[in-house]
């Protein structure tokens, strides 16, 4: 589900606005940048100068525009060094935008199981055509959760994700991948992985020539290197959404924190609950590679942390029933993702007064139990019908074949032979 920008904005208490009204210029002098306002003249105010400064906008932008107002929604915008667009946002909106990502996590969960069969298909395709290899990635963004990468960080900060890893970011031998390499914030990771069909493809692309890993070769022989809009790009086209690599990270820390939860079980105190938290949120963010306030903002879901304050998280314990109603129905979700499905949305209908998954489910499954008992119990009447009819239409009891006992009845209609 995606709000409006105008609607965030509103919730934000900013003034929503676009680059195509007048604003601040950015002019390079030398080494350096100055500014004009609106109408010409150069910006000279410390507090402006200090609001367009601390937007952080990279030197190698071009056509450079600046809100002329502190509280606009969006607070600049221009091209980077490949010509793409980017913008900078005012804070409170990011903040807004992050915490509307999750009413979307549910319809992410419910769409990963088709992502999935999408991926396996483009997983199968021949060679190192642009679907496979962009499924190769997200593959292993899913299942390494290394950040999807950014050209920017990766030329500035030397720092890489997976789009921007080079070829010596990883080692293949045989069905094992070890990748080795710098990310966010300068942090050393190095993540193992052992899936022959992934190595293979991996491998592949390390042979590429250029030095970038993740390349797709055309119908022409062209090579073209993948970017995260190129993933993002492609994740829409699967899934018929607006999702992106991210969603991939925030659904696994709202996962993995709920399981790390379940593990530690209830806390009897508000101290144990407040201890246990911050556990889960740090081996959460030891997961993904983010810190401890970073995590909790933006990685695991608030309804979460709220259930398990309250002293109602349950874990996955049972829910088969209802987990096989779901894997038969949707094809879909491991048990414990399932769990988590169940969790928010219960939460969610709860608060809207509908009925959740499992009571869906359940009832599903009944309504289905009761025809199938149905069916089965008309079957069985049939089935005495005909071998009744069959009776009367055929042999004769004592017929040939099965000679009376003495006394003219025959066996087994209540005669008692005795020797």
């Amino acid at each position: 589900m995606q709000v409006l920008p105008v609607a965030s904005a509103e919730e934000a208490g900013l003034r929503y606005v676009t680059d195509t009204i007048d604003g601040i210029r950015r002019m390079r002098a030398g080494k350096g940048f100055y500014y004009l306002g609106v109408g010409g003249k150069p910006v000279k105010d410390p507090a402006e100068m200090a609001r367009i400064q601390a937007l952080g906008i990279p030197p190698a932008w071009t056509e450079v525009w600046i809100c002329p107002f502190k509280d606009g929604h969006l607070q600049a915008t221009g091209r980077d060094a490949r010509g793409r667009k980017q913008y900078r946002y005012h804070a409170r909106f990011r903040e807004v935008r992050d915490e509307t990502k999750y009413h979307r996590l549910l319809a992410f969960a419910q769409a990963l199981p088709g992502i999935r069969r999408r991926l396996e298909e483009d997983l199968a395709r021949p060679g190192l055509c642009r679907e496979r290899v962009l499924a190769t990635v997200v593959k292993l963004l899913e299942t390494t959760l290394i950040r999807v990468g950014n050209d920017e960080y990766a030329r500035s900060n030397a720092s890489f994700g997976l789009t921007t890893l080079r070829d010596e970011h990883v080692e293949v031998k045989g069905p094992e991948l070890r990748f080795a390499f710098r990310g966010k914030s300068g942090k050393e990771h190095t993540i193992g992985l052992r899936d022959a069909r992934l190595a293979r493809i991996v491998k592949r692309c390390q042979d590429l020539p250029g030095e970038e890993l993740f390349q797709y070769v055309d119908e022409a022989g062209e090579q073209h290197g993948i970017h995260s809009g190129d993933v993002n790009q492609y994740l829409r086209e699967i899934s018929g959404q607006e999702f992106t690599a991210k969603d991939f990270r925030t659904w696994a820390g709202t996962v993995l924190a709920a399981q790390e939860l379940a593990r530690v079980g209830p806390a009897s105190t508000v101290r144990d609950v407040k201890r246990n938290v911050v556990e889960a949120i740090d081996a959460v963010a030891a997961r993904l590679g983010n810190t401890r306030a970073v995590c909790r903002r933006c990685y695991i879901h608030p309804i979460l942390l709220e259930v398990y304050a309250e002293g109602t998280l349950k874990g996955p314990e049972g829910k088969v029933e209802v987990t096989r109603a779901v894997m038969e129905v949707e094809n879909a979700l491991p048990p414990h993702e399932v769990w988590v499905v169940e969790l928010l949305q219960t939460r969610i209908a709860g608060a809207a007064g509908k009925p959740s998954l499992e009571e869906q489910l359940l009832k599903s499954v009944k309504v289905t139990k009761v025809a199938e008992d149905g069916r089965a119990r008309r079957g069985t009447a049939r089935t005495q019908a005909a071998r009744k009819g069959a009776v009367r239409k055929g042999k004769p009891r004592g017929a040939p074949g099965r000679p009376r006992p003495p006394g003219g009845k025959p066996r087994g209609a209540g005669a008692s032979l005795r020797s």
